[in-house]
């Protein structure tokens, strides 16, 4: 394996351009591809997650690749411009160089964190987990680097256009070796003219990505989602004023949990620590805002109409009569959700300090008693069960 000369491309430079060159043109079909495939059957589910992974997986090893062809360029000698003495023609084509090597490691990156920051759906295929140290399971933070990744696609592919045209200039109408250097073989050029080195090509790269960014703000690509603009629900009357809490569920989808939350819901709670002559503490009416949920990368998928039915279900309502059951308590009656009114039992903890209370309770939901998923008739790709999980605080009033 040979390395490079102030005149010549190395071996490893060479292997390191065209693997590169190789893995980006399959990436980039793939991942138009996979983003177009429909998900209306479990079998249509499986193959498109299997091509986001497929995807993701190439994309990680296209960001190590890339570090090591960067690495690798620090330690060799450049091999020299042939159109040196065309000042701006050579500045521009050293720009596009600085931008390309920046892109093939902030595309990847940023899609990888986008894929740390959310949960569910299509796993990188590798033994070392899916997280990243310092990324957040936040669907605002992936949200951010998801529209990054498009913003950076785009200017890999501009990159990627100017920098063939570049070469096919040089092959074609220049007539120089510049192309044959990057081809198998040693090919000397007969001289090169006096080279002109500058910080104006990477000052030009981050003016390039500074843009990129503007653009893609003005687009629109980092407002907030769909989902983070649901109108909030009203405030209710209640016995007990919730100070802080959480509306959780754990779905399963291809093998893997997937966790969520509901960003929007009101509990309406009348509870007395002794019960009545029928033995009941209260009752609580909680009512959930449906598009306010967020769910991983399955979030748009769990509004559809064959799951959750967002747009034309926008609540869901659980009302019940709390009652001691034991040690604890629970709340007895009925959801309604999806236009089904299915009863429900939530067991749930409770600790009384003076005026607040702590509450933990959590149950478990079949999907197909509210028709969520009839698309998806087994579990091989969705499970049946939905574990709901709350947590709250309240104070008496």
């Amino acid at each position: 394996m040979r390395g490079n000369s102030t005149t010549t491309y190395g071996s490893v430079t060479k292997s390191f351009h065209w693997l590169i060159a190789l893995l980006i043109i399959t990436m980039i079909p793939l991942g138009i591809y996979a983003n177009g495939l429909h998900y209306d059957t479990g079998e249509a589910l499986a193959f498109k997650a299997q091509m986001f992974s497929i995807h993701k997986t190439l994309g990680v090893f296209i960001f190590f690749t890339a570090l090591a062809r960067i690495a690798w360029a620090i330690s060799q000698p450049k091999p020299a411009l042939l159109n040196a003495d065309k000042r701006l023609e050579a500045m521009l084509a050293e720009l596009v160089h600085w931008t390309l090597y920046a892109a093939l490691v902030l595309v990847p990156l940023t899609g990888w964190i986008h894929h740390a920051a959310t949960t569910g759906f299509a796993p990188i295929w590798w033994p070392f987990g899916q997280g990243l140290p310092f990324v957040p399971k936040d669907d605002a933070f992936a949200h951010t680097f998801a529209s990054l990744h498009i913003v950076f696609e785009r200017v890999l592919a501009i990159s990627i256009v100017l920098h063939v045209v570049g070469a096919l200039k040089h092959h074609f109408i220049d007539k120089d070796i510049t192309l044959k250097r990057m081809l198998p073989g040693t090919t000397e050029p007969d001289s090169v003219p006096e080279q002109h080195r500058s910080a104006l090509p990477i000052i030009g790269a981050v003016g390039a990505y500074m843009l990129a960014l503007v653009v893609g703000v003005n687009l629109g690509l980092f407002a907030a989602t769909e989902q983070d603009s649901v109108p909030r629900l009203a405030a209710v009357e209640s016995g007990w004023t919730v100070q802080d809490g959480t509306l959780a569920i754990t779905v399963r989808q291809l093998g893997s949990d997937v966790e969520g939350s509901f960003a929007d819901w009101t509990a309406a709670i009348n509870f007395a620590e002794e019960p009545d002559a029928n033995g009941v503490h209260g009752d609580v009416e909680v009512q959930v805002a449906i598009g306010s949920l967020s769910l991983g990368s399955v979030t748009a998928q769990a509004m559809g109409p064959d799951f959750l039915n967002a747009e034309t279900h926008d609540t869901a309502v659980f009302k019940a009569d709390i009652l001691e059951d034991g040690l604890t308590y629970t709340a007895n009656g009925t959801l309604t959700l999806k236009g089904m009114e299915v009863p429900v039992n939530l067991p749930f903890s409770l600790q009384i300090d003076g005026d607040t209370a702590v509450m933990q309770g959590q149950t478990r939901l079949n999907r197909t008693s509210f028709n969520i998923g009839e698309t998806y008739p087994d579990e091989s790709s969705v499970g049946f069960d939905v574990a709901v999980t709350v947590n709250l605080t309240a104070t008496r009033n």
